[in-house]
């Protein structure tokens, strides 16, 4: 099985993996830094050996990865893996953000239900079963959300269960997580956010979250 380096240490953007398998343009490797589509987390874009992966899809406990090219690949072959730190950097703060609002909207209001998210790099958005009007209550999210990225809590990410390779983030004092995603260090890191109502109809509201980019991160 490969050994995930994303969730050991979500900030590496370069390491060398081993080929273990070939199978026309499908490889997989010993160890990756590489992060699959997940939980509404898009996936990170990087090259393996200098070509790119296209696609990244789990078949079990393995992870596939989809070269462009594989001429000349042999198994055993010891190549550089990079990913798009800038890309997943963003995906990361907004994941986190995402995370936050979520807990802060489920305390707000008590029997909403979340039925989807997506996680991109411009922006984030969640998707919940809710018969009202959001917008009244999106100041009181957004202002409890940023308080809590200005107070720069620590982040504690583990496992929740190893063997099945379950995982939770955890703020000491607000809220522990079941979740797979990469996630930062600090909630600072996240940087100020915007929160935005739209309405997708049948009793369904999405709030949208971007990253205000007026106000840096705290360093990492």
């Amino acid at each position: 099985m490969t050994r995930k380096l994303f969730w050991e240490d979500p900030y590496l953007s370069k390491i060398e993996t081993t080929i273990k398998t070939i199978d026309g343009h499908r490889v997989t490797v010993d160890r990756t830094i590489l992060y699959p589509f997940s939980g509404g987390q898009e996936r990170d874009h990087g090259t393996i050996g200098n070509r790119e992966v296209t696609d990244v899809f789990q078949q079990g406990r393995e992870l596939m990865y989809v070269l462009q090219n594989t001429t000349g690949l042999r198994v055993g072959d010891i190549l550089p893996m990079h990913i798009d730190w800038e890309r997943r950097y963003a995906l990361m703060r907004l994941h986190f953000a995402a995370e936050l609002v979520l807990e802060v909207t489920l305390r707000s209001c008590p029997a909403i239900e979340k039925i989807g998210a997506h996680i991109s790099p411009d922006k984030a958005r969640i998707d919940f079963l809710w018969k009202e009007n959001l917008n009244a209550r999106l100041p009181g999210i957004q202002t409890e959300v940023n308080r809590l990225i200005e107070e720069d809590h620590t982040i504690l990410s583990e496992y929740s269960n190893v063997e099945n390779e379950q995982r939770v983030w955890e703020v000491p004092g607000f809220a522990r997580v079941a979740c797979g995603g990469t996630h930062l260090k600090r909630t600072g890191e996240i940087g100020r956010i915007r929160l935005r109502r739209d309405n997708i109809g049948r009793g369904k509201e999405r709030i949208e979250i971007l990253l205000d980019e007026a106000f840096s991160p705290r360093n990492r």
